[in-house]
């Protein structure tokens, strides 16, 4: 039986459905269709993740242990109770990291061949950037 690696390098590269899951929980807890939304909204359109990508994903990723379900529901009479929850485990927190940092390096190669040009900040909720 393979053990979950310590080290999230050695879970590098992720697949892009993968990092884009991990970056949707890196805001907090959600449930799969907010993952979906999250993932087209941080695209703003450009990926949009389909129900089964989605749940092979996280069922990956929950065997892997990047993510855990979680027990804390919002008020019942707020949600739907076949929702699942799902949340960052430390050693996912650790890879969504590890491969933004990877990410961010190759952008800096792309820079330095000027196929890129000077970063684009993005403005925060509440005008912060």
């Amino acid at each position: 039986m393979a053990t979950t690696p310590l080290d999230p390098e050695e879970l590098l590269p992720l697949t892009p459905a993968v990092f884009h899951v991990l970056l949707a929980l890196a805001g907090g807890e959600r449930h799969g269709y907010a993952i979906m939304q999250e993932v087209t909204a941080s695209t703003q359109g450009r990926v949009k993740m389909g129900p089964g990508t989605l749940y092979g994903t996280v069922k990956r990723l929950l065997a892997a242990r990047l993510i855990e379900e979680s027990d804390e529901r919002p008020d019942p009479q707020l949600d739907d109770e076949r929702r699942r929850y799902y949340r960052l485990t430390a050693l996912g927190q650790r890879a969504v990291q590890a491969e933004a940092a990877r990410y961010a390096e190759i952008v800096e190669v792309a820079r330095g061949k000027r196929l890129l040009g000077k970063p684009v900040r993005i403005a925060r909720a509440g005008g912060a950037e």
